[in-house]
């Protein structure tokens, strides 16, 4: 996963109001439960169907650490549907989202003007138009060129241009990501 992907998902599961299940027992349960079958879980989770159930049974209890990784990262994945979509949408109309990043910026503008990248820390509320931009294109599945690319031509209009009020030439390019949060 990139980044922003995992900086979106993040950000929505701050939303959440219950905790996602704590032991692997309960976690597998989840997941029989939401796909309808340990086979189905199996070949997910790249395990045997023998494995599932027996986390299910909890004759195991302690996964290994790769697969305790892919465990946590399905059942978040999963979890709370309702309350990830209502999140999402009330981002994408009314809320927007906040970006917080630390990265060089590039610019290219009028003849006169320094051109040179600079390393800048943002944080910078973007309105709702972009929040559902970044939703749609994430649940596309937009590489993380694509969403790097919103986040920048959002930063450019609101922060940079300060809603057109300034800098009318001005582009923005977005490099050397060092760091990325988002809140909703």
């Amino acid at each position: 996963m990139s980044m922003f992907a995992d900086g979106l998902d993040k950000a929505v599961q701050r939303a959440f109001t219950r905790p996602i299940p704590k032991t692997a027992g309960a976690r597998m349960r989840y997941l029989v439960k939401q796909l309808k079958g340990t086979r189905a879980v199996a070949g997910l989770l790249g395990v045997s169907q023998r494995t599932v159930e027996r986390y299910v049974k909890e004759q195991i209890r302690k996964p290994r650490k790769d697969l305790a990784t892919r465990l946590e990262r399905e059942v978040a994945k999963r979890w709370q549907p309702q309350i990830r979509a209502k999140a999402k949408q009330t981002a994408a109309t009314s809320g927007g989202i906040v970006i917080d990043t630390r990265a060089r910026f590039g610019y290219t503008a009028a003849p006169g003007s320094t051109d040179d990248a600079r390393l800048r820390h943002l944080t910078v509320a973007l309105p709702p138009a972009y929040a559902a931009r970044l939703f749609t294109a994430q649940e596309q599945g937009a590489p993380d060129q694509q969403l790097r690319q919103i986040a920048a031509e959002a930063l450019q209009e609101i922060y940079f241009k300060d809603g057109g009020r300034r800098a009318a030439g001005l582009l923005v390019e977005y490099t050397d990501l060092e760091h990325i949060e988002f809140d909703l």
